[in-house]
């Protein structure tokens, strides 16, 4: 009977265990890969993008964006009530960019802070086969590990790239940088944005207006803005690739 009950209290050590190591390799790896711009202060644009005053460090950052990807509650809504609605609404909004000639059935598609990866679901959905997110966390085969503060693809990979999270960009212009870099010359980023109402909790910045984002993709044309509803972000905004474009 001890020993039963000293087994017993084992094994969900060793489980509670195997989550935190994870976790923690996970900081460690986002830690490092930013090293180049860790200890710089970000830049807020003007009146019209703020950086909120609220992380110490970008371990700190990086902990607070964990606290709601790694949510247990959220991650079972994200897969079952929200995940077909979602699906159905980024399909629309995908029809119509391919409808635009935005992307095509031939695009390679990156969505950068997929979650659980809806979104992916909904391109592969409307014929865009070779599609694949980016987050924190993975969420297999759809979502890939990583910080999109620090992508980790070659340059010109992409043909599209999609974001709705540019308000968790605690370094907006990398962020920005990134998503140029890894998109192939003439490729199509389309952002997702919060103009007139504030994002939650979670969120780096506040941005009023779509200039800074115009400044910061020097590198690219800006195609069109224009209204949409889209989980409580009002504005999307599409811009072209340009020319080439190399990591910060």
């Amino acid at each position: 009977m001890h020993a039963m009950s000293r087994d017993m209290y084992v094994i969900p050590r060793c489980f509670f265990l195997s989550l935190l190591l994870p976790l923690s390799f996970l900081i460690f790896l986002s830690l490092k890969s930013t090293t180049t711009f860790l200890n710089k202060p970000p830049i807020s644009g003007g009146t019209t993008l703020k950086i909120r005053p609220v992380y110490t460090s970008y371990e700190s950052y990086i902990h607070h964006q964990l606290h709601k990807t790694t949510n247990p509650k959220l991650r079972k809504i994200w897969t079952t009530r929200d995940w077909d609605r979602k699906i159905r609404v980024f399909s629309q909004f995908f029809s119509d960019l391919k409808h635009k000639k935005l992307i095509s059935n031939t695009s390679k598609a990156l969505c950068v802070g997929a979650r659980v990866g809806q979104e992916v679901e909904a391109l592969k959905r409307v014929g865009v086969r070779d599609s694949v997110g980016l987050d924190l966390v993975p969420y297999p085969p759809l979502v890939i590990r990583g910080d999109f503060h620090y992508q980790p693809f070659d340059d010109e990979t992409f043909d599209f790239e999609f974001s709705n999270v540019f308000d968790h960009a605690l370094y907006p212009e990398r962020f920005v940088g990134e998503i140029q870099r890894t998109l192939k010359v003439g490729g199509v980023c389309v952002l997702h944005v919060a103009l007139d109402r504030r994002s939650d909790k979670y969120s780096a910045n506040d941005l009023y207006s779509v200039e800074p984002l115009i400044e910061m993709f020097n590198g690219s044309d800006f195609v069109f803005s224009r209204k949409v509803d889209g989980f409580g972000l009002d504005t999307e905004v599409v811009f072209r690739k340009r020319k080439p474009i190399h990591r910060l």
